[in-house]
């Protein structure tokens, strides 16, 4: 016998099995639906089969049967959306079902905006359990690997991926002061971003803003980064100025990304501060060039004027040498303090002071306490702090982190609404909501926080693409979903289509929407009825089922250096 007859024997018999697979009932049926299959291109008419995890059949489904069926007509059906900034690493602990943003949408949360859940010292767990809030928990890894993995063995609703803090390898080497590392430290540091790419992170993430992220030189970054790129890793910033230096830290970014042959993108894009707002243009124009050049730059924002942050971005960063335990010391020197006060009130030179930004006191508001005794404060902004207290601003804040022990958490009112429809349109500009996902229960009822906590991806389809036909369904699809599932080099996700893991939602267009506010942020988003992650209904007409499918996923450097 022929090789080729071989093959045709082996074909005839393997054909029954394949039809018995076709005839077997799907797992899932979403039937009837219009798919935006994440590639950009309109929606079509057809249903979805699910087998598993696994999107096992897209078009007209008719004469096929499901062990649970869908009725989608009139809704869309599209990949699950991927939250590309998400600071869900304590609340999923606490709380797996990621309502907050599982109502939204949301099946993939990527962490690691300057610091990650690993690696840690002995030293940076006692640390982490002493500063602790609202939420409580233990920790039980070391690795930022062990994490993830233990978050997926924990159970969670959504899938989760990070990057590396740069802040948490150099605290874990050089530790919390304002200086550079030695030779032997910079190549501990190396290492330590190796063992963790090997394990499955996604690059480098750095926040350069705050201690002791900002003690990091560019170089440093540059060098963490070239290990990070021979596993396909990826730089992701928060710049070292979202204000009065916001071209030099696109300008940095980029020479990290050249330098080290790493793709990057900014997080949050902004131009912080009325007086930068006409800077975003030029800062548009310059990642434009590098893009045209061939650098893979991109970005990710929410859809809101304000972020959220804590006063440590109001106080000068040699303030903060040390830790929070030599800033609240420095506090309580009176000469110290004098010279803290005199640095916040002056324009700041070399470092970002979001309280300058803002623009006055009464453009803050407070919304996280971790002393009972001042949670009465939440919900105030600071000109009414300062008042009840019969202090100046800067004497309020100082006052306010040495009592509470803590940064405190503050949302800032500091960009543009006409930027942010500019950079809603950018075709390379993906979604991250900068926030935990919460639920409207204890124990996130305890403080108040951002809308964008329950609202950023709702609002960016209702607000944005219904109300406002800033860019199209398809489009904005494409961004939630398929765009930061490439950038991250994530397997088989951000898209609809056969052999790709089923996170898959089904909302409606005309309904979808955020409620949230920043008088009542603790309000779930509507419009979203069904979510199913690996194949898993997390939500079914629109009410949680409590499954926790999530898995920890792993970037393209698992694969090893160079693949």
């Amino acid at each position: 016998m022929t090789l080729r007859q071989t093959g045709l024997c082996l074909l005839a018999a393997l054909a029954p099995l394949a039809m018995g697979a076709r005839d077997e009932p799907f797992d899932v049926l979403i039937r009837g639906g219009t798919v935006y299959d994440g590639s950009g291109s309109p929606g079509r008419r057809a249903d979805v089969g699910i087998r598993r995890d696994t999107i096992a059949a897209v078009g007209d489904l008719s004469s096929a049967s499901g062990r649970a069926v869908v009725e989608a007509k009139g809704l869309a059906v599209a990949p699950g959306f991927i939250n590309m900034l998400s600071w869900s690493t304590e609340s999923l602990i606490v709380d797996g079902r990621s309502q907050g943003e599982i109502r939204q949408g949301v099946t993939t949360e990527i962490f690691g905006e300057g610091s990650s859940m690993g690696p840690l010292t002995e030293e940076m767990k006692r640390r982490m359990k002493e500063e602790q809030g609202d939420l409580k928990y233990d920790v039980k890894w070391t690795t930022l690997a062990e994490y993830l993995a233990y978050l997926e063995k924990k159970g969670v609703a959504p899938n989760v991926a990070s990057f590396i803090g740069a802040a948490t390898v150099r605290e874990y080497v050089v530790g919390l002061d304002d200086r550079p590392p030695t030779a032997a430290e910079l190549d501990r540091m190396r290492d330590l971003v190796r063992q963790e790419m090997e394990a499955g992170a996604l690059g480098i993430g750095s926040s350069l803003i705050y201690a002791p992220g900002t003690y990091a030189k560019t170089e440093e970054l540059i060098e963490l980064c070239k290990v990070a790129g021979r596993y396909r890793g990826k730089y992701i910033s928060h710049l070292r100025s979202e204000g009065d230096r916001l071209l030099e830290g696109v300008d940095e970014l980029l020479r990290i990304s050249r330098e080290a042959g790493v793709p990057a993108e900014i997080y949050h894009l902004k131009a912080a501060g009325q007086s930068n707002w006409a800077k975003e243009d030029e800062a548009i124009a310059r990642i434009e060039k590098a893009r045209a050049e061939g650098l893979k730059i991109t970005a990710d924002m929410y859809t809101y004027t304000a972020g959220a942050t804590g006063f440590d971005a109001c106080i000068p960063p040699w303030a903060r040498d040390g830790g929070y335990e030599a800033l609240f010391r420095r506090i309580q020197d009176p000469p110290t303090r004098s010279r803290i006060v005199a640095d916040m009130r002056r324009p700041a030179e070399g470092w970002e002071n979001l309280c300058r930004a803002a623009g006055s006191p009464d453009r803050l508001l407070m919304v996280e306490f971790k002393t009972d005794a001042l949670k009465p404060l939440t919900g105030k902004t600071l000109a009414e702090a300062a008042k009840m207290r019969g202090t100046d601003p800067e004497s309020t804040i100082l006052d306010l982190v040495v009592e509470d022990r803590t940064r405190i958490g503050v949302v800032f009112f500091l960009m543009s609404e006409d930027n942010v429809r500019k950079q809603v349109r950018l075709p390379w500009v993906s979604f991250g909501s900068d926030a935990a996902s919460m639920a409207p229960e204890d124990p996130f009822t305890r403080s108040s926080t951002h809308p964008r906590a329950y609202g950023n991806f709702a609002r960016l389809l209702g607000r944005y693409v219904r109300e406002e036909k800033l860019v199209s369904l398809e489009e904005a699809v494409r961004r939630l979903s398929a765009l930061p599932a490439d950038n991250l080099g994530l397997d088989r996700r951000g898209r609809i289509g056969p052999g790709m893991f089923a996170d898959v939602v089904v909302f409606d267009p005309g309904a979808i929407a955020d409620r949230a506010t920043y008088e009542k942020p603790h309000q779930y988003a509507v419009g979203m009825r069904h979510v199913f992650v690996n194949g898993v209904a997390a939500l079914s007409n629109g009410e949680p089922t409590g499954a926790t499918p999530g898995r920890a996923l792993r970037g393209p450097g698992a694969a090893g250096p160079g693949h």
